[in-house]
């Protein structure tokens, strides 16, 4: 196996007008792949992005411009004349009214992947309306089918719409866009859009609806707590199991370490008696500790897994042998992923103050100590 030291984005330049949820998310998983990705924060940062997003913004350098003002408009615009990409999380317009829209920037650099996130989209009727991750997974069907027969909508955190069909969509949206710019495509403006995004996500659900084989009722499905043997169960010190074991190979085994009765080992697909088996099944995992579980099932081919709270998943021998969390300035975070050659692709960077590195970055561009001085004395960019 051969494998190159430098990360597989080394060279590519992202400018970041600094968000929340999303937009950062895309932002640091393109600088933990070895992108240089320069945030353009407000002067004074984004109040929003204090709490929660620190690790988010990891790896970044910091640009602190009042994008209210002209003269903030053209140093962002001066930015993309060096940059691969840009990613952008404002309403629709808002952009355009700032002067930092598509057209402007591609102005200086018609190779420009021009990012844009969002939840609803760029245009429909709903474009122009605030909203969260709870609204747009809702308006996509996600949220429906999420939670308990008989029991209302759960939301998943924030993981569904702001991450998996957000932050993830944009950062393969401006990677393809990258790709097609340089291999002599140009430029494109990329409208990643949560309700598309978590719509996708749902792909293998809507197959499912075709074929009949998925009805609106939640709580009912194999995936979505309807089949007793993909499910959480609470152990007897109070804590909590998940049980994956669809296959029959891995049911089968389950069941002989659990010495569960012949019915449930032998009519695992009998859905009219699932509730009595998910009781039996219960029960019998009540009798254990979950550390006594953990022993049980270690090295088995049961697809079984305790259910870890944040503090305790660090501490997991898998993730400690595997490196999946790293520790930067005293805070203890995930590690960049995915990994090449079986590394991580680079060591992340603790968080910057906004503005830490305007003076650097400004001078990188060509701007003298006067006009930097000037930009700063005028309120246009802050240190």
């Amino acid at each position: 196996m051969t494998g190159s030291t430098r990360p597989p984005l080394d060279g590519v330049r992202i400018i970041e007008l600094a968000g929340i949820g999303p937009g950062p998310f895309a932002g640091m998983m393109l600088a933990d792949l070895g992108a240089e990705v320069i945030c353009v924060d407000r002067p004074g940062g984004n109040p929003w992005a204090v709490q929660g997003h620190s690790i988010m913004f990891r790896s970044r350098r910091h640009l602190a411009v009042d994008l209210k003002t002209a003269g903030g408009a053209a140093v962002v615009r001066r930015l993309c004349a060096d940059a691969d990409g840009l990613i952008e999380t404002f309403r629709p317009g808002v952009a355009e009214r700032l002067g930092v829209g598509p057209e402007d920037c591609m102005a200086v650099n018609s190779d420009l992947v021009y990012g844009r996130m969002t939840g609803w989209g760029q245009d429909g009727p709903m474009a122009s309306m605030p909203g969260h991750d709870i609204n747009y997974i809702a308006l996509a069907g996600a949220l429906h089918a999420i939670g308990r027969k008989g029991e209302p909508p759960v939301p998943p955190l924030n993981l569904v719409g702001d991450f998996g069909g957000g932050g993830m969509l944009l950062g393969m949206g401006m990677l393809a866009g990258i790709l097609a710019a340089r291999a002599g495509g140009g430029g494109r403006v990329v409208d990643a859009a949560m309700i598309d995004g978590v719509s996708a996500l749902m792909a293998m659900f809507h197959t499912y609806r075709a074929e009949g084989l998925f009805t609106e009722e939640r709580g009912t499905h194999l995936l979505g707590t309807g089949a007793f043997f993909y499910d959480v169960y609470r152990t007897r010190d109070g804590q909590w199991v998940s049980i994956g074991a669809i296959e029959a190979p891995f049911w089968q085994e389950l069941c002989d370490l659990l010495e569960l009765p012949d019915d449930l080992r032998d009519n695992q697909f009998d859905t009219a008696n699932w509730d009595r088996y998910r009781r039996v099944l219960a029960e019998r995992i009540a009798r254990y500790d979950r550390a006594e579980l953990d022993t049980l099932f270690l090295g088995s081919n049961t697809c079984y897994a305790p259910v870890l709270s944040l503090a305790e998943t660090v501490d997991h021998p898998h993730h400690r042998e595997r490196g999946t969390f790293v520790e930067i300035d005293g805070v203890v975070q995930p590690a960049p992923a995915p990994r090449f050659d079986g590394a991580a692709p680079t060591t992340p960077r603790a968080r910057r103050s906004p503005g830490a590195d305007s003076r650097a970055v400004l001078a990188d561009l060509g701007y003298t100590d006067d006009e930097v001085a000037a930009l700063v004395d005028s309120g246009v960019i802050s240190d």
